[in-house]
């Protein structure tokens, strides 16, 4: 059982010719809405791969949020433990042709209490935090807990080796853990340190995985057609999540990760590639794999990042 507890979402995206610079105004082609937020996108790709995935954000009683909540549940995701007094926030994403976005987010109502609830009822099982709740979110959780932190969102490198106190496994991005936690070998220390398995994830590069013990795994990625990069992140953590929860070796959750993370990126939005159990695994049967070393050369392809 895993308990995602975090960012809910009504994603409004504009497709747009290139992302803007600063002063700029483009004109976008479409603009759509559907459902995000990094915690219920991870649920939502966990349930899709069998896993038993639990949704502990907050939201409101519109029929907005109703039916955001429905959404989740029509994937398998059990809801029952949100908060409903709170409201559904808002993301907004610019998307271009070639699958590249940006992304602006409301902050949400989560609080430690929160927090500290979802560790509680995670009890036994897996509990996923967006790295937004550190460094406060740490007094929250008893020693005994299992958490994995996607560090996107993480602001600042006191906030980030917080969460590498309390987590068994960190997921961040490869700019990310250079501005945060410095180079590969300065993340090794820290790993070793904290006793903390890191992911770092690299787009078409793959990703790295640095265990305690520092014997790194270079996770490939996979070729697709990219459509749109929105959620690949959190499909990757939901799908790491998974077989963490299965039992698999750290290793192999990440390699099965990086295909789940690929199948996204096929279509648009943050929900509608997500896959399932069957077609990850079919991809997996075709050869992808994980090797040691460094991140090897720019692919044309997805993985989160």
């Amino acid at each position: 059982m895993i308990v995602f507890c975090g960012y809910a979402n009504n994603d409004v995206t504009a497709s747009v010719p290139a992302l803007p610079t600063a002063g700029q105004r483009v004109q976008a082609v479409a603009v759509d809405r559907g459902d995000g937020g990094m915690a219920a996108n991870a649920a939502a790709a966990a349930a899709r791969l069998g896993a038993h995935a639990r949704f502990a954000g907050a939201v409101g009683t519109d029929p907005l949020s109703t039916a955001f909540l429905d959404a989740l549940a029509a994937d398998g995701v059990d809801v029952s433990l949100t908060r409903r007094d709170a409201q559904l926030t808002t993301a907004f994403v610019l998307l271009t042709p070639d699958g590249e976005r940006a992304i602006i987010s409301q902050d949400d109502d989560l609080t430690g209490t929160d927090i500290a609830e979802a560790a509680r009822r995670a009890a036994g099982g897996w509990l996923y935090l967006d790295g937004y709740r550190f460094p406060e979110a740490a007094p929250a959780l008893p020693d005994s807990a299992r958490v994995v932190v996607d560090l996107d969102g993480c602001e600042t490198r006191t906030a980030a080796l917080t969460a590498l106190d309390v987590a068994e496994h960190v997921v961040l991005g490869r700019g990310q853990a250079a501005a945060l936690l410095g180079d590969d070998d300065a993340c090794a220390s820290l790993a070793h340190r904290h006793g903390t398995h890191l992911v770092i994830t690299d787009g078409g590069r793959g990703a790295l995985l640095i265990p305690p013990d520092g014997r790194r795994s270079r996770i490939p990625s996979i070729e697709v057609s990219v459509v749109d990069t929105t959620g690949a992140g959190d499909c990757f953590v939901g799908a790491y999540c998974t077989e963490l929860a299965r039992g698999a070796a750290p290793a192999s959750a990440a390699r099965f990760a990086a295909v789940a993370a690929g199948l996204s990126c096929t279509r648009p939005g943050a929900r509608a590639g997500l896959p399932h159990r069957t077609a990850v695994l079919s991809r997996l049967d075709t050869g992808s794999g994980a090797d040691t070393g460094s991140p090897g050369e720019e692919r044309t392809s997805c993985d989160a990042s």
